[in-house]
């Protein structure tokens, strides 16, 4: 993969257009991308992100605000990328989602996130030649060309040193994450989780398989009444059931003797009481029929007074009634005088005929017809006045609010034209506060710039005091390493021979005699004392260094402060920020109240219209009610004198309808009691011959001697009931006597029941014990035997399935990296360690050169503290030592190189492994400036041979000397109005 062109318009921090000409910066292989902090560097790698996948790496990539806040509204944002992939060239434009200002009208809308893929030349086979213009076929179509996900991509060609260095320190779990995502171990891990999830599975079948064999050995235990051993078996089982069957047969066989034992004595009880029931009838029977024959005299009283009684009745009734007309004549006479003192007070004539009485009521009921006609004309006129009067206060009540009405709409006008001018002036206020916010931002950023200037200035003289200082320390410093090396090789013979010893030979001759031993000068140096002030020169070259970066940083911050203080040189910021702060907070507050006036000029318009819509309701109104009034007014005055003349000195005429049919009811009630009173004298004659006729047919002297033997119906049905009774006792108890089953029993006889019935009641007591313990043991037997067959059923199941888990189990661990893998690997693990291995052989060869020969990686399979996974572990062979040391204890430098020399051999392992396109264009993100001046000699051999080829590679990084070791640079300058790039030593 080559890149050729970059244009991004809008994009981060770049408020206008810029194009990168890859093609131009690669020429020479090697180009730097430097500038300011913050300017946008790390912008233009992921605008090649974005580019090809439509995300960016890192915690970047989780916001999504990409447009530029300094571009113009009408500026869209885009990323435009040419590159070739595995010889075809292509052109990629990508725009993400964005709010911009509305076209018409105010407020933002959303512009959709849009891509489009397009040939330069032939479209590869299977493509569209036209180009491609949904995301996610884009999406696809990237992948597929590059051979590699975007994560693998973001490691493999946008170097962040930063994630390696992690690497390099990092957990297991956190470096096997790192790795999956790199080398797509997903189908090795669904083989992990298909052998977990099917050992779950099996696990809950044989869970469910043994909570089933367990419930069925209890229910099996409960039922045969047995505790079950601990650890059950057929034999066991076989044992119950036998002993169950030998149970149910002995209880079977104690049943049918007891219930012989219980027929017999209950046949011998019911002889007995049998015998002992027909002893007890004839006596009964004799008994009653004694008594009878002594009530025969009384009986013969009680048919004569029935006979008596009975007929008396007729006498009885007829003078009930003569009784009840007597009493109808005394309440119709009463009534005739209530009626007739009633007609009189109403001054009514009084009369006793009837039809006298008739003819009068008749009169009165033609005058009350005559006069109820005017009542309803009555009720009218009042109802009609009273609609008048009511009429009259409507009339005022609504003249009254239309004049209120008038008043108040008076004064709208004037409301609503100053509620209009006040909206217009928050409308204009809210339009400006956007703007004075800015401007008010920029003038305190421009204070203190300017405040900060000062400190920055004297913080670049405090530095470049300090690096004099630290030069001079390092002049002196190697110096002293210098004087040292001479006076040592002056001494060395001394040396020598303060090493010597009698008897030991000479290291130089092998002469065990030291006859002359040479003596030391005046200036003695040890090799301690050489590797000390190597030790020391080194600091104070570390401190030069540093020192000489505190220069270049106060310098670059001193003049990035003048450059953005230019373009305020002729402004006074404090009186400027004072007005703009005054007329930002006055906008503000002005803009805050739109909403309120908004609503209160809604208001007012709408109090405005509701009142003259009120004062024309109420003039359609008075029209109506003046109408009506003098329609009114002319019915009341036709019809007043009719009804005057109709009330007649009542107050209305209802009033003498009224009294008129009083009197009428008055004259009808007494000629109906009148007449009452002659029909009840009639009916008294008739009923006094009717009780003389019933006296003389019953065969009785006188009413008297008839009423005298006449009987109440409750004593009548008593004695019928004695005599019926008597007769149907003596019927019956004769009727037990010539019984035949009674025949030959006497009175006398006696039965003794008592030893009987006792005998009776054991034996069917005995049947019942007998009958229950049969019945349990019954069913005993039938539950052990059907539960015997479903738990021998179960444990014949069970014994497979538990053998296969067993087996899958075992399996799963050793899948999984658990039980019997002694190297605590999983499956994905190991293909992970495998890859790893790669890598680190990869990245040795690099780093070998890059460390002048003392470092390698090397790769750990062994199982980590505690029982962790193996296989990941990275460590580094330090070759002057000759030990393996973990990658924490490499210092800064030695941790960039060794991310670097990490990050290039996975780079190249990703993408043979991958089987991509070849990585013509790698990026290397910062980390130069740990490096001492030979490391970074070396490091910068390694990434000119990575040109090779015609591969290009960018490095991004701060450090001065870069600037001064790579020609041909991209600057990005960084501005109030937003970034821009600058090309150089092309």
């Amino acid at each position: 993969m080559r890149l050729h062109r970059l244009e991004l318009s809008a994009f981060g921090p770049y408020a206008g257009t810029e194009e990168v000409d890859f093609d131009v910066l690669g020429a020479e292989g090697l180009f730097l991308l430097h500038g300011d902090t913050g300017a946008g560097k790390t912008t233009l790698l992921d605008a090649v992100a974005f580019a090809l996948f439509g995300s960016v790496p890192g915690m970047r990539g989780e916001t999504k605000r990409l447009r530029c806040d300094h571009a113009s509204a009408d500026l869209h944002t885009q990323v435009a990328l040419d590159l070739t992939v595995q010889s075809h060239r292509l052109r990629i434009v990508r725009s993400p989602e964005y709010e911009r200002p509305k076209k018409r009208g105010a407020g933002v809308t959303t512009q959709n996130a849009k891509v489009s893929l397009s040939w330069v030349g032939t479209a590869p086979s299977g493509h569209a030649p036209d180009g491609i213009t949904r995301i996610d076929e884009v999406a696809d179509t990237v992948e597929r060309l590059l051979g590699m996900t975007k994560d693998q991509f973001f490691q493999v060609v946008l170097l962040p040193q930063g994630d390696f260095a992690r690497f390099l320190r990092s957990s297991t779990d956190e470096r096997e994450t790192l790795l999956e995502k790199l080398f797509g171990t997903q189908n090795f891990e669904r083989v992990e989780r298909w052998f977990r999830d099917r050992r779950q599975e099996r696990r809950r079948e044989l869970d469910r398989a043994r909570v089933g064999a367990g419930e069925l050995l209890a229910r099996f235990a409960q039922a045969a009444g047995d505790e079950p051993p601990e650890e059950p078996d057929v034999e066991w089982l076989d044992g119950v059931v036998s002993a169950a069957a030998v149970l149910d047969r002995e209880t079977s066989a104690a049943v049918e003797r007891t219930a012989a034992m219980r027929t017999e004595a209950e046949e011998e009880l019911a002889r007995g009481k049998s015998l002992a029931e027909k002893a007890r009838r004839v006596r009964r029977a004799t008994d009653e029929l004694a008594e009878l024959a002594a009530q025969a005299g009384a009986r013969a009283a009680w048919r004569a007074e029935l006979d008596d009684a009975r007929r008396a009745q007729p006498v009885v009734a007829a003078e009930e009634q003569s009784r009840r007309a007597r009493r109808a004549v005394e309440v119709a006479e009463a009534a005739v005088r209530e009626h007739a003192d009633a007609a009189e007070r109403h001054g009514l004539p009084v009369s006793s005929d009837v039809e006298e009485l008739r003819a009068l009521a008749g009169g009165l009921r033609e005058e009350a017809g005559a006069l109820g006609g005017l009542v309803a004309e009555a009720d009218r006129q009042e109802q009609d006045e009273e609609r008048l009067s009511v009429l009259l206060r409507q009339v005022g009540s609504a003249e009254d609010e239309r004049v209120r009405v008038a008043s108040r709409l008076s004064g709208f006008p004037e409301r609503i034209a100053a509620a209009r001018e006040a909206l217009a002036e928050a409308t204009a206020a809210g339009a400006a506060v956007d703007g004075l916010r800015a401007r008010r931002d920029e003038l305190a950023a421009a204070a203190r710039d300017r405040d900060g200037l000062p400190r920055a200035r004297a913080a670049l003289e405090d530095a470049r005091d300090h690096d004099r200082e630290v030069v001079d320390a390092h002049q002196d410093a190697r110096e002293r390493v210098q004087v040292l090396r001479q006076a040592r090789l002056d001494g060395m013979a001394a040396e020598l021979a303060a090493g010597l010893a009698d008897g030991q030979p000479c290291p130089v001759c092998g002469s065990a005699a030291h006859p002359v031993p040479a003596h030391p000068s005046d200036v003695v140096a040890t090799a301690a004392d050489e590797r000390a002030a190597q030790e020391a020169e080194q600091q104070a070259l570390r401190a030069r260094e540093r020192g000489r970066e505190q220069v270049v940083a106060a310098q670059a911050a001193v003049d990035a402060l003048l450059a953005r203080l230019t373009p305020w040189a002729e402004v006074d910021l404090d009186a400027e920020s004072a007005e703009v702060r005054t007329r930002f907070e006055a906008a503000r507050e002005a803009a805050a109240r739109f909403e309120v006036l908004e609503k209160e000029l809604q208001d007012v318009e709408q109090d405005a219209e509701g009142l003259r819509a009120r004062r024309d309701e109420l003039d359609r109104t008075l029209a109506s009610l003046g109408s009506t009034r003098v329609q009114l007014v002319a019915v009341i005055a036709e019809r007043r004198s009719t009804v005057e003349r109709a009330r007649g000195s009542f107050a209305t005429v209802a009033d003498r309808v009224g009294d008129v049919q009083r009197r009428v009811a008055l004259v009808d009630r007494l000629a109906d009691a009148c007449a009452a009173l002659a029909a009840a004298r009639e009916r008294v004659v008739e009923q006094e011959r009717a009780v003389r006729d019933a006296v003389t047919l019953a065969g009785f002297g006188s009413p008297g001697e008839a009423l005298g033997a006449a009987r109440e119906d409750t004593v009548v049905d008593k004695l019928r009931g004695r005599l019926a009774d008597a007769a149907a006792a003596e019927k019956q108890h004769r009727a037990t006597l010539s019984d035949p089953d009674l025949s030959g029993v006497l009175p006398d006889t006696a039965v003794d029941l008592g030893p009987l019935v006792e005998a009776a009641a054991v034996a069917r007591a005995d049947a019942q014990q007998a009958y229950a313990s049969a019945q349990q043991a019954h069913a005993r037997f039938v539950d052990v035997r059907d539960l015997g067959k479903r738990l021998r059923a179960a444990w014949t199941a069970l014994a497979p399935v538990e053998a296969d888990f067993a087996e899958l189990d075992a399996l799963t661990d050793v899948v999984n990296g658990r039980g019997q893998n002694a190297a605590k690997m999983s499956l994905r693990s190991y293909v992970l360690a495998a890859r790893l291995e790669e890598v680190a052989l990869s990245a040795s060869a690099r780093l070998r050169e890059m460390s002048q020969g003392r470092y390698s990686f090397q790769h750990s399979a062994a199982a980590g503290r505690h029982g962790t996974r193996g296989g990941l572990g990275l460590d580094v062979l330090d070759d002057y030592s000759g030990r393996v040391r973990p990658a924490k204890t490499l210092s800064g430098g030695e941790s960039f190189i060794a991310s670097l020399a990490l990050a290039l051999g996975l780079a190249d392992v990703v993408a043979a492994e991958s089987g991509g396109a070849l990585l013509d264009t790698l990026f290397v993100d910062e980390g130069f400036g740990t490096l001492d001046a030979n490391t970074l000699d070396d490091v910068m051999t390694i990434l000119d041979d990575l040109r090779s080829g015609g591969r290009v590679v960018g490095l991004v990084s701060h450090v001065e000397e870069l600037r001064q070791r790579v020609p041909v640079r991209l600057r990005v300058a960084k501005a109030r109005t937003g970034s821009t790039i600058q090309v150089t030593g092309v």
